[in-house]
């Protein structure tokens, strides 16, 4: 699935079939332990960073709900925009 777009950092959302809030820290991110790229990767809400080894990965797709929208800003529509040229996709 093509994304047109990205939500912001600090997004809360609920996946699919899952009951607990996600906050949004990063997007694009790599795993090398499967070898594929995931739209974003959070961590529970509203606990946080915990340690190294919680981190969620999912796709936008796999999102059923925004429960608030994150900061938006021209400086990350920038950024956005340097990510969609990079992966030589469309926003």
């Amino acid at each position: 699935m093509e994304v047109k777009y990205l939500l912001p950092i600090g997004t809360v959302i609920l996946l699919k079939k899952v009951e607990k809030k996600l906050m949004i820290i990063g997007i694009k991110q790599w795993s090398e332990e499967k070898k594929t790229t995931h739209d974003y990767i959070g961590v529970a809400y509203p606990e946080g960073y915990i340690n190294r080894d919680i981190f969620f990965t999912f796709n936008h797709d796999d999102i059923a709900e925004v429960v608030y929208e994150g900061y938006a800003s021209s400086e990350q529509q920038e950024f956005l925009g340097k990510v969609a040229e990079v992966l030589g996709k469309k926003r």
